[in-house]
């Protein structure tokens, strides 16, 4: 499982590189490498059973040769198939050799998802089959991977099978008692037929056990930490000091009381017995940097350092320039520096310097400050925000670095409770679930494609009034190049639906990092209007003048995500406002969609869609940053999650540290997943 996937016939350096931008650079890590769709080859239907979004086959007659045109961007190659009055266009790009190959007057099969464009059917970039062939593949399941550029699913499948056809068995780690108890498959029948199924029912089966597998390295390795943490003495012990009153006076508003009672956690977490391990949750606006900041402070007074670590550049540098900023209307001489890996040399030099003399008495950061070449004087906490984008390996990285300093993390997504202690399995829990007073709360409403030309206008109106917008583009599941596509069309199309005087821009994953800060600083500036971007901005900037958020697509994203955008407006004084746009008119999405539409409160929609989310729901919405296991949900899956808590519980009961002969194959599956697993668990 440890060698390279150089060690698979047919894979050499070149395609070595294309596997390793996807996180695959052993055998091991290619077989949990797991499909994140299948599909499955259906009969074709007829042209009026056609049905929006969803992936279809027909039967159709091409009558013409197909037609091919460019553009600046592309060569067009296009065929129109009629049945009974109804038209059905397909369209491909940079393909122009099927002008070669699909004959006219012959019956092929074609394949793909369909979409209503300008009033047509439209199918874009669809399979095509011969009848014969299409047979074949009928009622088949095939794996689909994530890809990136270069690396197609037939690749993958290909290293995939040739690995499981060339390796030895795996050994069974699980303790029979478990595998009974749960009714779980054996685990290499899992492995193969999680990527190759032969039938739905032995899919489950395969699925069950390797997310049960999941849950429970993951919560084994939390309880283990946990035990650790526990026996770890308080060697930063801090007392209340004069400054976190000075900070608590200064502020223009009192602290709600939500605030005030985690406030009252933390100072006796700083002044007792053990060192502090405290998630505080809470809502977007809720103010968790207010209560963050006062236990930093708290600790430059009793004369250590203290650390937050942002998961981006543009939010550590904001939040490095508004602590700096309460400081200074508090009266504190406390230093705050700020470390990015787009620093310059000499930049980071000074931050060093300034880190490791003491000067510098709270630093903040991205993962840059976990470098080796980061040294603190004496580091007494660590704030780590928006924790799940950081590895369990990362903070513990961070926390190494001072000895045993103390550790307060913070996140805004919304997990019902029941769920959130056993995935902070290490960490005590605060909830911050109240918000400040004079907020406005967002109005919301749900609407489909016909309104957005009224939209469109609305936001014209906003941004005339001196405000800004967020536009949110989903994924394009099919195609992994084509989310870039979305974007950038996207924002071509709004450009021309849109005053010409406004300034339109995009913002994408793989944009370089410099030019997605500039972006997101430009944008935060003011000027930028109307950034049309996909999820990356999810976890970003504070744009307190921002006041518009429209999702196309509302649909393909999980209601805690959505609940993240959201957050992204009604940060200032003015009223702000959400519209969520719905592509499809299925009543389970617009049921889903009904609950944003009714309610501003995290907690209330997570534990709403932790009801309507049905063991059948396999690859349906996940919560994307949330919790990100390989194959496990923290919402589908709750069920198998709370099990595998359960199980864990009980075996640390039997056997602490794993050391009977029955637990031995599983205490070095534990010890493999801490070495690599949990590095990559986005927690």
């Amino acid at each position: 499982m440890d060698s390279p996937i150089t060690s698979i016939k047919g894979i050499g350096e070149k395609t070595a590189a294309l596997f390793h931008r996807v996180g695959v650079d052993t055998v091991g890590e290619l077989l949990s490498y797991y499909p994140r769709n299948y599909d499955i080859y259906e009969e074709p239907v007829t042209f009026a059973n056609l049905k929006k979004e969803q992936i279809q086959a027909v039967t159709g007659f091409v009558r013409k040769v197909p037609a091919v045109s460019k553009t600046r961007r592309y060569a067009v190659t296009t065929v129109v198939l009629e049945e009974f009055g109804e038209y059905l266009h397909l369209t491909w790009f940079n393909m122009p050799f099927l002008k070669n190959i699909i004959s006219p007057g012959s019956t092929y099969i074609f394949r793909g998802r369909v979409q209503k464009k300008k009033g047509r059917l439209v199918m874009e970039q669809p399979e095509y089959f011969t009848p014969e062939a299409y047979r074949e593949k009928l009622d088949t399941m095939q794996p689909i991977y994530g890809l990136t550029a270069g690396l197609s699913n037939k690749t993958v499948s290909k290293a995939v099978r040739q690995a499981l056809d060339e390796r030895d068995l795996n050994p069974e780690y699980l303790p029979e008692e478990i595998r009974m108890d749960q009714e779980l498959a054996e685990y290499n029948f899992a492995l193969r037929t999680i990527h190759f199924p032969v039938k739905w029912e032995d899919l489950l089966l395969a699925r069950r056990r390797l997310v049960f597998d999941e849950f429970f390295l993951f919560i084994l390795s939390l309880r283990q930490m946990k035990e650790a943490a526990e026996v770890q003495k308080n060697e930063c012990p801090m007392t209340t000091v004069r400054e976190t009153e000075a900070l608590l006076k200064s502020l223009p508003y009192e602290l709600t009381g939500a605030q005030k009672k985690v406030w009252e956690e933390l100072k006796a977490d700083l002044a007792g017995e053990r060192a502090m391990s405290r998630l505080i949750q809470g809502d977007v606006g809720s103010g968790k940097t207010v209560v963050a900041l006062l236990a930093l402070v708290c600790a430059v007074g009793n004369g250590y350092q203290g650390a937050l670590m942002a998961p981006t550049e543009v939010l550590a540098r904001q939040h490095g320039q508004s602590i700096q900023e309460m400081l200074e209307a508090a009266g504190l001489p406390i230093h705050t520096v700020v470390l990015t890996g787009s620093m310059s040399a000499k930049e980071k030099r000074l931050a060093y310097e300034q880190i490791e003399s003491g000067q510098a008495g709270i630093a903040v950061g991205t993962h840059a400050l976990i470098q080796s070449q980061v040294h603190f004087k004496r580091l007494g906490l660590v704030v780590t925000d928006e924790q799940h984008r950081f590895g369990v390996r990362q903070r513990e990285t961070l926390a190494a670095k001072g000895g045993v300093p103390h550790v307060l993390v913070m996140s805004a997504t919304p997990i019902p409770r029941t769920l959130a202690i056993i995935l902070y399995g290490d960490l005590d829990i605060s909830v911050l679930d109240e918000l400040p007073g004079g907020r406005l709360p967002i109005k919301n409403c749900v609407v489909d494609e016909s309104c957005r030309a009224t939209a469109y206008r609305f936001m014209e109106k906003e941004i005339a009034a001196g405000r800004q917008v967020y536009v949110i583009c989903a994924m394009v599941e099919d195609n992994p190049e084509l989310e870039l596509e979305n974007v950038v069309d996207y924002t071509e199309k709004l450009k021309g639906a849109m005053d010409a005087s406004i300034a339109i821009e995009y913002l994408h994953g793989k944009m370089k990092a410099s030019e997605k800060n500039s972006i997101m600083e430009r944008f935060a500036a003011g000027e930028i209007q109307v950034l049309v971007s996909t999820t990356v901005v999810e976890v970003g900037v504070n744009v307190p003048n921002a006041t518009v958020m429209m999702v196309e697509n509302a649909e393909r994203f999980g209601l805690a995500q959505l609940h993240q955008l959201r957050g992204r407006v009604g940060r200032g004084k003015h009223q702000s406002y959400c519209i969520f746009v719905s592509g499809n008119d299925n009543p389970d999405t617009k049921k889903r969609l009904e609950i944003l539409n009714k309610s501003n409160d995290g907690f209330y929609i997570a534990s709403e869609d932790l009801k309507l989310r049905g063991p059948g729901d396999l690859f349906g919405i996940r919560q994307s940053g949330l919790l990100e296991f390989k194959i496990g949900d923290v919402f589908t899956d709750a069920g198998i999650l709370k099990a595998a808590s359960e199980e864990a519980a009980k075996l640390m009961k039997q056997d602490p540290v794993l050391s009977k002969e029955e637990h031995k194959e599983l205490q070095k599956k534990l010890a493999a997943y801490r070495m690599a697993g949990s590095g990559n668990m986005s927690l």
